[in-house]
């Protein structure tokens, strides 16, 4: 069957030669500007567009060898049937038509039944509004499908910072130059925020103090004057013990307390409960750091603080958001452009959602949601009146569930499935592709128009296509697009192409939110925000204010306080599992994206298990030694690193490798629950505990 539309994206701003603006894809709060230089047809430079701010011409090492992914020879650019069993990775070249007219047909007789049973699995593969969930979310809106709760990065903190600042929202980033003390609270930056990193430079250069909380000594606790080595999901107990010192000292703000929050009266009851003595004990730290903390802190304007996700990965992980975001309030540091605190800036963007997701193409229905974080257990689930139909079909694009959902063991076995009908849109044959039914090969950044929000600041920048697709490589929406037409959705806003989309994004009845033809002209268009946007309240809750008491989280039967919950699985709570697990990102990697870029991972060497030497003494495990991390739910096998990275009790498993370039073709999430965090059902990475012991089967 041949498609009445062009399927293929636009790419009528794709040179021959020359240099093209563009957009870093990844997930990573940075969003940089990119400048890619095209010869012939062919991309042979991507760097950072120098007259972009943000970038100033630097990128992270990862991004600047895009080139070499954008070409790596084990590229998917031809659609794939699989012939051998699942899991095997055995498949066979097919042409579009009979690929998508055979993916219609399987999803028309599935929808015939249940529209519900067939579902999506993406998440931030892409940061792109249009090739993410754009032409996406219109198809699975129309088909009726399942809805998917897309959890598993930053749930908890989202819903912390939207029930006690109103929504994702923050300080500027460019001001932490400017700032006399900056906490930089669970984020290796130099690794996964540079460009923030720049500012804190500027910053120290200019005598502000640097401290970094988080329970790995990362590069960037190297380079801060302090390092904080907190115990896994203790967060919420340290900030309650510097509210304390704020208030037993009286380093308040109180005017700012009376016309700007909510709830200070119960918040202060709250955090007297928690003198420092307490939280040492629970956080694991010297009492001296956290009254340090607190009277550098009270005692210090403007003062900033970088939050970042990795502390929110645990059960107690919405509460410790929420109760770091209160901080700035008590001690009025929102007053300053250099002082408060940024999570997340994405908040700020007038993104049109609807315009580009078309809800409306729900017609009134009201699918089941389900947690992309369990979807390990929802695989297995069979049809029941709690949970809906068993799930059918999956349509996984911008993720790589087998690799990165929680619980690996259990999400293969759903995988594994011949009942289970699969589409993977890649780039390349990734431990989640193995599994498919059809691979359809997608657009790199490089190849495709695309429009970008941020959330590590507050700039728009557009992507326009810099080469002609390579091989038979088609955009997410270009697919999308093909396959509505197969189902025989008329709708108008399928015909849509990837520059209206892109125009769609920031247009509003009230008229566009953001200029689009500067978008064209410089690549990037900066947001009118003020430079202190909170200097004088007016936060976007329901109160109008920063609210440490939120009615909303009452109403839902929950503690409107912030407050301290302890782990799913507490360190020293089992005599089996005596080591707590967190599983960072290795720092050349992004997630699984970059792990098959063979001189990036030759910088990682092989998946790596950082321990303290004393754990390491204990157990008679040796630098380099191949070792077993167990626990409950599975086992996994890495080189053990005795490293001054690791805190006693703390091991760090570094990820997120492909399993099938593991020793034993698995990777940490092998080791990883599907409980969920206390605020916006999120993952629990790092609320984990394990044993390690010497793999004594395997030659060193």
């Amino acid at each position: 069957m041949q498609s009445s539309i062009s399927i293929s994206p636009s790419v009528s701003f794709a040179k021959a030669s020359g240099q093209v603006r563009g957009a870093c894809p990844h997930d990573c709060p940075d969003t940089c500007a990119l400048l890619t230089t095209v010869e012939n047809g062919v991309a042979v430079k991507v760097q950072g567009n120098p007259d972009h701010p943000q970038t100033g011409g630097v990128l992270c090492t990862k991004v600047s060898r895009y080139t070499e992914r954008s070409y790596h020879p084990e590229r998917v650019l031809q659609p794939l049937k699989r012939v051998g069993p699942k899991g095997s990775g055995r498949f066979e070249s097919v042409s579009w038509d009979s690929a998508l007219d055979e993916i219609a047909a399987r999803l028309k007789a599935i929808a015939a039944r249940n529209p519900e049973a067939i579902a999506p699995y993406s998440y931030a593969g892409t940061m792109g509004l249009v090739q993410a969930e754009g032409m996406a979310a219109r198809f699975f809106n129309k088909l009726g499908a399942s809805l998917l709760e897309r959890t598993i990065c930053s749930a908890a903190g989202t819903e912390a910072l939207t029930q006690t600042l109103g929504g994702k929202v923050g300080m500027k980033v460019e001001f932490f130059a400017e700032s006399k003390l900056i906490i930089i609270w669970g984020s290796n930056s130099i690794a996964s925020n540079l460009h923030f990193w720049r500012h804190v430079q500027e910053a120290k250069r200019q005598g502000a103090r640097i401290v970094c909380l988080d329970p790995r000594k990362t590069e960037t606790a190297d380079k801060c004057h302090e390092h904080i080595a907190l115990r896994p999901g203790t967060d919420a107990a340290l900030a309650l013990a510097l509210m304390h010192e704020l208030i037993v000292h009286d380093w308040l703000d109180h005017d700012y307390i009376a016309q700007h929050t909510v709830g200070w009266e119960q918040l202060k009851a709250r955090a007297l409960l928690w003198p420092p003595a307490r939280a040492a004990e629970v956080c694991g730290v010297p009492v001296a750091q956290i009254t340090t903390l607190a009277r550098d802190y009270g005692t210090t304007q403007p003062a900033a603080i970088r939050l970042n996700y990795g502390m929110q990965r645990v059960r107690g992980g919405g509460n410790a958001a929420r109760a770091i975001a209160c901080l700035p309030a008590l001690t009025g540091a929102w007053r300053h452009r250099a002082g408060g605190l940024l999570l997340s800036s994405s908040g700020m963007f007038p993104i049109n959602k609807a315009a580009l997701q078309r809800p409306d193409l729900l017609a009134g229905r009201r699918p089941r949601t389900l947690n992309m974080s369990t979807i390990g257990d929802d695989l297995l689930r069979d049809s029941s009146a709690d949970f809906g139909p068993k799930i059918e079909a999956l349509i996984v694009y911008n993720s790589n569930p087998v690799a990165v959902a929680p619980e690996s063991g259990k999400v293969v076995q759903g995988f594994e499935r011949e009942d289970l009908f699969t589409v993977v849109l890649e780039h390349f044959q990734t431990d989640t592709a193995d599994y498919a039914d059809f691979i359809l090969p997608a657009t790199t950044q490089l190849e495709h128009w695309d429009i970008h929000a941020s959330y590590g600041h507050t700039d728009v920048v557009l992507n326009r296509p810099a080469i002609a697709p390579v091989g038979q490589a088609r955009s997410n929406s270009a697919i999308f697009r093909a396959l509505a037409a197969r189902m025989g959705f008329t709708e108008p806003c399928f015909l849509e192409d990837d520059e209206t989309l892109c125009r769609a994004a920031f247009s509003h009845a009230d008229g566009d939110k953001v200029d689009f033809q500067e978008l064209l002209d410089k690549g990037f268009a900066t947001l009118p925000v003020p430079d202190a946007p909170f200097a004088d309240g007016v936060f976007p809750t329901p109160s109008g204010k920063c609210e440490f008491f939120s009615a909303r989280l009452a109403a839902q039967g929950l503690d409107g306080l912030p407050d301290h919950l302890d782990n799913h699985e507490t360190a020293g709570s089992s005599s089996d599992y005596p080591l707590a697990m967190i599983s960072p990102p290795a720092r050349n990697f992004l997630n699984s994206t970059f792990v098959n870029v063979k001189s990036l991972r030759d910088i990682e060497g092989e998946p790596l298990l950082e321990i303290h030497a004393d754990d390491a003494a204990a157990r008679g495990i040796t630098d380099g030694a191949v070792v077993r991390v167990f626990n409950q739910r599975g086992t996994y096998r890495c080189k053990a690193e005795v490293s001054k990275r690791a805190r006693p009790g703390v091991v760090n498993g570094l990820g997120v490798w492909w399993r099938k370039l593991g020793l034993d073709g698995t990777n940490v999430n092998q080791l990883t629950s599907q409980q969920l965090t206390d605020l916006g059902r999120g993952p629990v990475f790092y609320d984990c505990l394990v044993e390690v012991q010497l793999d004594e089967a395997t030659p060193v």
